[in-house]
Formats: C-alpha cells, structure tokens, sequence
C-alpha cells in the first residue's frame, strides 16, 4: 500500500514539473532586444543547428554580431552584416568565450 501511494505522489509531481516547464517555454521576454556580442575565435554561420548545416558566412575573431536568441545549449541565432547583407543564422555558443555562456 505504501509503495503505491509513493508511486502515485512521484507520477504527480513529475506532471507538475512538466507542466510548469511548458508554461516557462510559452513565457516571451518583453525586453528582447538583439545583444551585441564579439566573437573571440573565427566561426562559421550556419544556417541550422547542426555542425552538418550549410555555412551562410564565415567570422572572424573581433567580429560584431547581435545575438538574436540562445537556442540551446550549443547555439545561439545571430545577426550580422556582411558585405553590405544582413544575414540570419546560427552561431557555436562557444565563439564568445565565457560571455556567450550566459
């Protein structure tokens, strides 16, 4: 008896969890605004999240970019211009040192 309502009251709280998880995910930042950022090492942009995606542009170290969006644990979106185009894509969290970590 003991085991089943130790059973019940942890299946309850890991759908609460889950529950106030998605409604964090839902919630926008009022202040989102792009964040200049410059970057420490060359980087690619690419156009995905993968290390497989097409490269849109390739940065160099010193370079401004606006950081869009921290995507995941790996990417954040940017935005920068070059050669005269703003172009959109994504970049390894990586290229900012300890800054792009936050």
């Amino acid at each position: 008896m003991k085991s089943t309502v130790l059973l019940v009251l942890a299946i309850a709280s890991m759908l609460a969890a889950c529950t106030s998880g998605r409604e964090e995910l839902r919630q926008t930042s009022s202040n989102a605004v792009p964040v200049p950022h410059n970057t420490i090492v060359d980087c690619p942009v690419y156009d995905g999240m993968k290390k497989t995606s097409t490269v849109l542009t390739q940065t160099t170290a010193g370079n401004e970019v606006q950081v869009l969006d921290t995507i995941n644990a790996y990417f954040v979106r940017v935005r920068l211009e070059k050669n005269g185009l703003v172009q959109t894509g994504y970049m390894d969290r990586r290229c900012f040192g300890e800054r792009g970590s936050k």
